[in-house]
């Protein structure tokens, strides 16, 4: 059984840090590109980062450029999403997504491009 397994939200004062992690399991997870997507009540799930199966590449929504930091440890089957400089504007649902890819290379910002997701974890950010 394929299941995502994030962790690491909670509340914290605009400014600080929060690390999200996602452990996967049920899957080779070297064969699949993964991805952090967020959601607030009323509006529809957008892009934050993505990483290529290799870490070759990583790609980032504007918002979060230079604050957002995507990585993945194949050791641990484990992705990882470090947030800095959060503001209010940051806070909502996060789901970790992943998707199967024949390249090593490749990432992908499209909610479609995934079939497999996370049950999400609140980040909470107070100004």
């Amino acid at each position: 059984q394929v299941q995502l397994v994030e962790s690491g939200g909670g509340s914290v004062q605009a400014g600080g840090s929060l690390r999200l992690s996602c452990a996967a399991s049920g899957l080779t997870f070297s064969m699949y590109a993964m991805g952090w997507f967020r959601q607030t009540p009323g509006k529809e799930r957008e892009f934050v980062a993505a990483i290529s199966r290799s870490s070759f590449r990583t790609d980032y929504a504007g918002s979060v450029k230079g604050r957002f930091t995507i990585s993945r440890d194949s050791a641990k089957s484990t992705v990882f999403l470090q947030m800095n400089s959060l503001t209010a504007e940051d806070t909502a649902v996060y789901y970790c997504a992943a998707t199967h890819s024949w390249s090593g290379v490749n990432t992908y910002t499209r909610e479609s491009d995934y079939n497999t997701w996370g049950q999400g974890t609140q980040v909470t950010v107070s100004s």
